[in-house]
């Protein structure tokens, strides 16, 4: 008790932090990302000052390091106060009578000067005989309050080993590539070398460490000290082998930019560690079995319909520099077929169309300002006459068009918006009818969330990759009747079997509904589908936008989805995936089609517009209209072409041989096919037999007819 007066207080009275204190506020150098379970999914280092890995509890350090460090730094620790008195009248009299200096700082005074900086030397001066004394009354302060098996855990745990290496978890992961636990004697002594002087020289550590064999460890030789020595300490810090590395993109996202708190380096994520390895090992499979399509990326995201939270999301890079980081959860797309559901949902929410309505899925040739569009099908085949259920789930092109062109751009634009595709900024006449083709931009997470909201009968919520978060409320983004029909119409394998067949991944042995989408020229390449617990999206392709080879969608992304969709029918907690029940708004008649294009069939309707017998009309019976030249079209004439070469064609749709063409009010040679093109406005239509207009287009026809040379 002499020392507590003896020495003066260099801080407050109980500025010495207690045990518990002291492991609150420790921070590693690494931020940590849980899995839903709080198993560690992934590690970032966010600390570039100094390598610090989690606290290491005393019982999980080997007993071979706690000896050697122990007889090496402080041989009678079990026994003193926080001083070791012997020590310190040795080391005084060394200094006083041999004029040599040598420590007398026992465990619990290093310890005392780790936690109060103003107890270290400054620069490479030695402490003062004020900051001694102030050290030996803190450790003394610490031993009445912590336990001596707290003061060697911290201790271990605190001191710098080597270099930017603190703590003994760091310096063992790194220069032995071990845990502490596995530390054996020969690793030992170099540690304990290194405390007394972490950055000298590999052979000076190596011969501290023999003269501390010699004296505790007499089985360990010097040349075999020196040889690891040589090994772990020349050539800088080793780095630390990552021991888990399975969400680098979400790991970004919630820790890359934390401040450097103990409180905020670990967070507890929604992933589910065993399906996020699944899905990662799963890409990396595929992926080996397509590279011999161009096929290097891809991506894949799993959602809880029920909360909106993530449970996988794997991005799978390449060794490009350039894309390595790219994450293809979030990066833009081009969408695909993966819209249809969107646009088809529009049109039956509108009353336009129902699923039993017929679509003519034949060539069609639109005039626009900026030029034709000729939509085609993926097979370059066309199928004729089809109900919207065979044109929506067997990924028709025309017939999504066609919808497209009763619903209008500017509303299908604006659902779009509303369905969380925040690319879509500009007017329906930006993207033209392309549109209903996916003409646009998207993301994986944007995809799925959308789908989600079908699955949900058009609630919405966002999704959520952090646990702890709370959960909106929904909002109604889509018709829940219109909803559930889209998703019956795409569950159906039998409408689906018109282009994909009846055996193909997108089957599944449990409810599901799917989409597929191919981007133009083979970029992309999409599998999004649900079931009635889950929403599995998975996207292939290239980072670096290079076309893929004959790749389509049952071919890359669909056996990922279904095989990962599958998986998830196999885990705890999982409902079987049974058809959702209708809601209210929905009927089922029996429906019937003259001629019979499709067979006799149960078919679902909104409330009011049920069909039991859809008949197809003749065409002849159909009015006609122009197809050729589009409304607003604007012609060209080339100086450098003869005249005569540059000629109007005109076409109507259906044929009628009763019709006649009138150009600026002059009436066309019916025997003709083209006409000479001349400068100007021009007003083209179709009259009947009775003077009638049957319709009308204006155009323009500009430029200059061939100069003389």
């Amino acid at each position: 008790m002499l020392l507590g007066w003896l020495v003066p207080l260099p801080t407050q009275a109980g500025e010495i932090p207690g045990f518990v204190h002291v492991q609150a506020r420790y921070a590693t150098s690494d931020a940590l990302l849980l899995d839903r379970q709080g198993e560690i999914l992934h590690q970032l280092r966010v600390d570039a000052t100094r390598r610090q890995l989690a606290w290491t509890p005393l019982h999980d350090i080997s007993l071979a390091a706690i000896d050697t460090i122990l007889a090496a730094e402080d041989r009678h620790f079990w026994e003193h106060g926080g001083v070791a008195w012997g020590s310190v009248s040795g080391a005084l009299w060394d200094r006083l009578v041999k004029g040599k200096r040598r420590g007398a700082s026992t465990i619990t005074m290093q310890l005392a000067s780790l936690l109060d900086p103003k107890l270290k030397p400054s620069g490479h001066q030695r402490r003062t005989w004020s900051q001694k004394l102030a050290q030996m009354r803190a450790a003394w302060a610490i031993e009445q309050t912590w336990s001596k098996h707290q003061i060697l855990e911290a201790y271990l745990n605190l001191a710098s080993f080597r270099g930017e290496l603190q703590g003994i978890q760091a310096a063992s992961r790194s220069l032995f590539d071990k845990l502490p636990f596995g530390l054996e004697h020969p690793e030992a002594l170099l540690l304990a070398a290194l405390l007394q002087a972490p950055n000298a020289p590999a052979l000076t550590t190596a011969s501290r460490a023999c003269v501390l064999a010699r004296i505790h460890q007499p089985e360990v030789t010097c040349p075999q000290l020196r040889e690891l020595a040589l090994q772990r300490l020349v050539g800088g810090i080793p780095p630390i082998r990552t021991e888990a590395a399975w969400a680098p993109h979400v790991t970004q996202q919630l820790l890359g930019t934390l401040p450097a708190t103990p409180s905020t380096r670990k967070i507890v994520s929604t992933l589910d560690g065993p399906l996020q390895r699944l899905a990662s090992d799963t890409l990396t499979r595929h992926l080996q079995q397509l590279q011999t399509r161009h096929v290097l990326n891809s991506a894949v995201l799993v959602v809880d319909n029920a909360t909106g939270q993530i449970l996988a999301y794997v991005s799978h890079g390449d060794n490009d520099p350039a894309t390595r980081h790219v994450d293809g959860v979030q990066a833009p797309r081009q969408a695909g077929s993966t819209l249809k559901p969107f646009l088809y949902h529009l049109a039956l929410e509108q009353h336009l169309l129902t699923p039993a309505s017929l679509l003519d899925d034949a060539p069609v040739e639109l005039y626009t300002p900026r030029g034709n569009y000729v939509p085609q099908n993926y097979d370059r085949d066309f199928k004729g006459w089809v109900s919207l259920r065979t044109a929506l789930a067997a990924s028709l092109n025309v017939p999504a068009v066609r919808t497209l062109l009763l619903t209008g751009l500017d509303p299908f634009v604006e659902r779009l918006r509303r369905l969380g595709f925040g690319q879509i900024t500009e007017e329906g006449a930006y993207y033209g009818y392309a549109l209903a083709l996916g003409s646009v931009d998207v993301s994986l997470w944007q995809l799925v969330g959308a789908y989600r909201t079908l699955a949900l009968g058009g609630h919405a919520t966002p999704l959520r990759l952090r646990l702890a978060d709370p959960s909106p409320a929904a909002i109604e983004v889509l018709s829940e009747p219109a909803a559930f029909l889209v998703a019956d119409m795409l569950a159906d394998p039998l409408a689906r079997s018109l282009t994909f067949g009846l055996d193909n991944p997108l089957q599944t042995p449990f409810w599901s509904a799917v989409k597929t989408g191919t981007s133009k020229q083979m970029r992309d390449n999409w599998c999004i589908g649900f079931t009635r617990q889950h929403t599995v999206g998975v996207w292939v392709g290239n980072f670096n936008g290079e076309p893929m080879h004959d790749v389509s969608g049952i071919t890359g992304a669909a056996p990922i989805w279904q095989e990962i969709m599958t998986y998830l029918q196999t885990t705890p907690g999982t409902s079987p995936s049974l058809p959702p029940p209708p809601p209210t708004g929905v009927t089922q008649v029996q429906t019937t089609f003259h001629p019979p294009l499709e067979p006799t069939r149960l078919e679902w309707f909104l409330t009011g517009t049920e069909i039991p017998h859809v008949q197809l009309h003749d065409r002849t019976t159909r009015s006609s209209r122009i197809l050729h030249p589009g409304d607003g079209t604007i012609m060209a004439m080339d100086p450098d072409i003869p005249p005569d070469r540059q000629r109007l064609f005109v076409r109507m749709e259906p044929e009628n041989p009763q019709l006649r063409w009138h150009l600026d009010g002059q009436l066309l040679d019916p025997h003709q096919t083209s006409w000479p093109l001349t400068q100007g406005s021009h007003t083209l239509e179709l009259i009947d037999d009775q003077a009638r207009m049957v319709d009308r287009v204006r155009f323009q026809v500009r430029g200059s007819v061939l100069k003389n040379k």
